[in-house]
């Protein structure tokens, strides 16, 4: 019988449907795993579900009946794909099930920043409209997202899903070549240039070798106009000191956050040193959690299993 291991199900929320494969299984639900534990409990698996749970080389060798990892999420940073490779284990992804979430919450972060939604609401809590003794005050700036730049920072689904609400708000939207790439081609705009025009930052991409810390101290002093950088990608993908830097120098106006480097962050991290600044909003990597978005991903995870246990893999990585 096919023994199947869910190493992190808590990572998906408690009201969605996780529909049993339709074949003949054995499915095993772990609530989460560490990584010191992963590799014990897909000993004897030939089918691995995992969303951050990591699965290193030394777990993989030691799995000899495993044959497929799918992966709960797009991502696939959390598996050693070269070890796979060599193993000759497949591994699937989930694909295009957030191309509404992520981008909202995007946006959410977005119209929140330039707006001081977070600080006018404290002001209130606080009393200063009574104070003001007028109809409002002006304790905050606030500026539309009509007329500003939009840089875009990855292409992909979720990319030109932003790029699609960002012209409908009437932004002008510059979509960043690769970094340190030569003439960008017809439709995107030197990465460095893209530093340099944007009101707004936005980013898309993986995290991978090529794009860990790629936006770090340098990328900050390029930001002529002071943008606000919004994160829902990959926590790796920016150096946070260097946004605490930047923040602190006033290179940027502020930082809209739902990813860090290493989740949960620690307490002392410099993400949640920041955390409390009125220009920095930070969210618990809920971006891609709407509910029709966890129940569209879980529905395509079963199928992925069972294309793949028919013979006919899907969203094949690698």
């Amino acid at each position: 019988m096919t023994r199947i291991v869910f190493l992190d199900r808590d990572t998906l929320s408690p009201e969605t449907t996780l529909r049993e494969p339709e074949f003949t299984h054995n499915l095993v639900l772990y609530r989460r795993s560490t990584p010191e534990e992963v590799a014990g409990r897909i000993a004897d698996a030939d089918i691995v579900i995992t969303n951050k749970a990591p699965i290193r080389a030394d777990a993989i060798a030691g799995a000899p009946r495993l044959k497929l990892i799918a992966v709960a999420a797009t991502g696939t940073d959390c598996v050693d794909l070269s070890a796979c490779r060599k193993a000759g284990i497949t591994v699937c992804n989930i694909r295009d099930y957030a191309t509404n979430t992520v981008p909202e919450h995007t946006f959410a972060l977005m119209l929140a920043l330039r707006r001081s939604i977070l600080p006018y609401r404290q002001s209130v809590i606080d009393g200063r409209w009574q104070e003001a003794r007028q109809f409002c005050f002006f304790d905050h700036p606030i500026s539309d997202l009509s007329g500003s730049t939009l840089g875009i920072v990855g292409h992909g689904a979720l990319g030109r899903s932003v790029a699609r609400i960002a012209e409908a708000f009437g932004m002008t939207v510059l979509v960043a070549d690769r970094k340190g790439a030569g003439v960008p081609p017809t439709g995107r705009t030197a990465f460095d240039e893209v530093m340099r025009r944007s009101d707004v930052i936005t980013l898309h991409c993986p995290l991978n070798a090529e794009t860990r810390g790629i936006i770090a101290a340098r990328e900050f002093a390029l930001m002529e106009r002071k943008p606000i950088l919004i994160n829902t990608g990959r926590g790796g993908l920016v150096d946070e000191q260097a946004l605490v830097d930047a923040l602190d120098a006033e290179q940027i106006s502020g930082a809209g956050f739902d990813v860090t480097d290493g989740e949960p962050p620690a307490l002392d991290s410099p993400m949640m040193r920041i955390a409390g600044r009125p220009n920095v909003i930070l969210t618990p990597h809920v971006a891609w959690a709407s509910w029709q978005a966890i129940q569209a991903l879980a529905d395509q995870l079963v199928e992925n299993i069972e294309l793949f246990q028919r013979g006919t893999p899907r969203n094949v990585v690698g």
